[in-house]
């Protein structure tokens, strides 16, 4: 019972928070989905329903060595996306954190994009 609670939760706070963010192929939506082990994110235009860019903690190249917390995966994750979106010409972005608290994971992945010049 408390599981679905929490989730429907999520899912009301997701909702909230994006009758206010909304992404255009000039400044997409960096939107964020953290399970129990791994996390992922994906700047979307919101115009044409299209994922412009991708990254998860899944891909080869992310896989957690040893000692790397799921914090320092989220940072790596966040820089990734940032060095992508620059590939294809994305400066700016608006942050849908997807209903969870700015706080560790998802902070860090946003701390990560923004450190690799992505406006946030």
């Amino acid at each position: 019972m408390k599981r679905v609670d929490k989730t429907l939760g999520r899912q009301r706070r997701r909702r909230r928070v994006r009758k206010k963010i909304y992404g255009t192929v000039e400044r997409p939506r960096l939107s964020v989905f953290k399970g129990n082990k791994n996390i992922s994110c994906q700047m979307i235009d919101d115009i044409h329903g299209v994922t412009l860019v991708s990254a998860s903690s899944l891909e080869n190249d992310l896989r957690p060595a040893s000692g790397q917390t799921k914090v320092d995966i989220a940072r790596i994750l966040g820089e990734t996306i940032a060095i992508r979106a620059k590939e294809k010409g994305i400066q700016k972005a608006v942050f849908d954190r997807g209903g969870y608290k700015y706080h560790g994971r998802v902070k860090a992945l946003a701390e990560g994009a923004r450190e690799r010049g992505l406006d946030l």
